[in-house]
């Protein structure tokens, strides 16, 4: 790599001279408090950058690739470098250049009409959704957990899921922005044709569809994807429903599956069990478990009845007229009729009778158990209307000596916070015999390792259910450290071995999807050759080594 040798250390001192003409001695930088910054990671995988760039726009992002180009130095694009669990701001490996491309946060164009925005990499999920708000646009975005300080065009190109009717987010772009590794500018769907009028609207174009190319890859640097966005809803109503036992929860699964299907159910549903549910409220519980982990049977069952939960949540959200979510509220009864679930509809005004009860109870049991219920309730319709909030990144702090940060959630960045965090996030399909069987595969291993297990299991379509699996740890203690990389790499064999492959991977398992054997994996590496001959964009993402 570019940086590990005589002739690379050369190239890199010219590549940042001429960077820092281009851009500033302020947005070229290579001092030990910046390189160390973009070095933490929530992650087991942790590299050292060997400089940062902060471009402002797409010529910048042209001038600083044939830059890169000519002095063969590697780069990594990065949006706001807040993809926790999966690698957060570092590069797959020590020496690559890091683009932080979070000062490009512009909103280009808004369309009422057509719903739709233009954004770049740096527009957060607080941005655009203040941005709506403000101007009083009748539109909502889509809103992922993650926090509102997260890029919108990050999880997009990771291809991640949030929770409206538009959570499958990428199919929701329409034309992208490319700058390629040789700083040509490529403009996808219909947006490469002068003055063309349809380019928001249909995302396809004529002629090959590339912009699939351009997610979970290394092909080139996106500066700017147009995004759909969903009218705002006359009536909403989220639901939540209870589930017990565990076993429950598979009938619950194949009754939904049906309105799935259908239409009838919209957006993207969670199931969480009780311990990703009550992590979004607490830490753990150190002085309670008397220095045992994973948490005591007896206090998991203490945990789950202060929270008001059962082994299973279901949460959901039902969109339209009010005369369409009413008949949506009673399929959904009659489908889980005869099932373990009972679901509670939430709207404004049940969650304002819920706030004022729970402060007539005070600090009675019943009422910290209705609060800590309104406040779940609060946190997903607001996320349902795309207000962002970041509740639940506390999963995140679980196992972080000292708890949450002061302030929380305000300002949360797990990775400066130093919290262990890695995610294994396999796609089933939607049946409850495969929810149950991931589960015991996860279970044992967690168990052997000694963690609490963590998981989501969402509808991402019609058809699937995307897991996502979490291993928290406390990363001071070196032998904690150790078992969880243990208990990631054990989870991670078995849910592939099992048929269960992930939709998405951490830095730490990228390399190992490539056998060199796999044709799909052959194919992408001689469009990579085509595109990127000198290996300039993002070496060893998702990609076999060298």
């Amino acid at each position: 790599m570019a940086g590990t040798d005589s002739a690379g250390l050369a190239g890199l001192s010219v590549a940042l001279a001429q960077w820092r003409a281009l851009l500033g001695a302020q947005r070229a930088l290579d001092d030990s408090a910046t390189l160390a910054a973009y070095a933490s990671s929530t992650s087991s995988w942790s590299t050292r950058p060997a400089a940062v760039l902060r471009p402002q726009h797409r010529g910048e992002v042209e001038g600083l690739v044939r830059i890169a180009a000519a002095q063969r130095v590697p780069l990594y694009p990065i949006s706001t470098g807040r993809n926790w669990g999966y690698g957060d701001a570092c590069a797959p490996y020590d020496g690559q250049v890091i683009v932080d491309l979070s000062g490009m946060n512009r909103i280009r164009e808004v369309d009422p009409k057509l719903a739709y925005v233009v954004i770049e990499p740096g527009v957060t999920q607080q941005q655009l959704s203040q941005y709506l708000l403000s101007e009083d646009l009748p539109l909502w975005m889509d809103s992922t957990g993650a926090g509102p300080d997260t890029s919108l065009m990050g999880n997009i190109l990771e291809r991640g899921f949030g929770h409206s009717p538009y959570g499958n987010r990428f199919q929701n772009v329409c034309g992208m922005e490319i700058v390629l590794a040789d700083g040509a500018v490529l403009n996808t769907g219909f947006g490469h044709f002068a003055h063309a009028r349809n380019a928001r609207v249909f995302p396809y174009g004529v002629g090959p569809w590339l912009d699939g190319l351009f997610t979970q890859s290394n092909f080139g640097i996106v500066t700017s994807v147009g995004l759909w966005l969903m009218p705002k809803s006359e009536a909403i109503n989220h639901f939540l429903c209870m589930v017990e036992r565990h076993e429950d929860i598979a009938a619950v699964v194949d009754a939904l599956r049906p309105l799935r299907l259908d239409g009838t159910l919209r957006s993207i549903l969670h199931i969480g069990n009780d311990l990703r549910v009550i992590s979004g409220g607490t830490t753990y519980p150190h002085a309670r478990a008397g220095g045992a982990a994973p948490l005591p049977a007896a206090l998991r069952q203490a945990l789950r009845a202060e929270a008001g939960v059962g082994a299973w949540t279901v949460s959901g959200a039902l969109y339209g007229s009010a005369c369409q979510v009413a008949c949506a509220r009673r399929a959904v009864r009659q489908a889980l009729r005869h099932t373990a679930a009972r679901p509670q509809f939430l709207d404004e005004r049940k969650l304002a009778v819920g706030a004022a009860a729970a402060r007539l109870l005070g600090r009675w049991p019943l009422g910290k158990r209705l609060q800590a219920k309104v406040a779940l309730g609060r946190s997903l319709f607001d996320m349902n209307r795309g207000i962002p909030n970041g509740r639940f990144l506390a999963g995140a702090y679980w196992r972080r000596r000292g708890g949450l940060p002061p302030g929380f959630p305000a300002n949360a960045n797990p990775a400066l916070d130093n919290c262990g965090l890695l995610w294994v996030s396999p796609v089933l399909p939607m049946r409850g015999e495969d929810l149950l069987r991931v589960h015991a595969l996860a279970e044992p291993i967690f168990r052997l390792h000694g963690f609490d297990l963590f998981v989501t299991f969402s509808m991402i379509n019609e058809r699937a259910l995307g897991g996502v699996i979490t291993v928290a740890y406390d990363k001071e203690d070196e032998d904690e450290s150790a078992r969880a990389i243990l208990c990631y790499r054990q989870l991670f064999d078995a849910v592939m071995e099992a048929g269960y492959v992930p939709y998405r991977v951490g830095l730490q398992s990228m390399a190992g999807l490539d056998s060199g054997t796999d044709s799909y994996w052959n194919v992408a590496a001689r469009i990579k050759q085509a595109l990127d001959p000198q290996g300039i964009v993002a070496p060893g993402r998702y990609q076999r080594p060298g």
